[in-house]
């Protein structure tokens, strides 16, 4: 398996917008940790600026109960589509994976997840506890836009 990207997605409901879904991602998205603060411990914005291709985001966060970090590069924005694509360029999960994707798309109704990766030897095991993250963070998020 090793040398395949692989994919794994998700499909949540929102009742919030998906202009105003997709714009928190975009502008808003450090303010993550207010959201969920159990899972996401401090976002840095290191290189470039919120909401445009390039910029470079320290991450510090806790999945399965331990504490792990990424460097997470915005690589694609599509605004029409409502779309924007991260990749990890260093971090925890470079370790396992040689290389990590995160992919969100809005639209009004639901948003979708999809992570793409590739494993670093065939016995790396899917990342499986990614998905219910993302899944937990985005009904967090709704609820917080819905009241702010």
């Amino acid at each position: 398996m090793a040398n395949k990207i692989e994919t794994q997605d998700a499909s949540v409901a929102i009742n919030s917008s998906a202009e105003k879904f997709y714009n928190f991602f975009k502008y808003n998205m450090s303010d993550v940790v207010k959201v969920f603060p159990a899972a996401f411990t401090g976002i840095e914005l290191l290189e470039g600026e919120e909401g445009n291709v390039g910029c470079v985001k320290q991450w510090n966060y806790i999945i399965g109960g331990i504490p792990m970090t990424a460097k997470l590069k915005t690589e694609e924005i599509d605004d029409t589509g409502k779309s924007i694509t991260w990749g990890v360029i260093e971090g925890d999960l470079l370790l396992l994976y040689k290389s990590f994707k995160g992919i969100l798309n809005a639209s009004e109704g639901s948003v979708e997840w999809r992570i793409e990766y590739e494993r670093a030897t065939l016995t790396t095991p899917p990342p499986e506890l990614y998905l219910p993250v993302a899944v937990t963070t985005t009904t967090l998020v709704d609820a917080y836009l819905l009241i702010n």
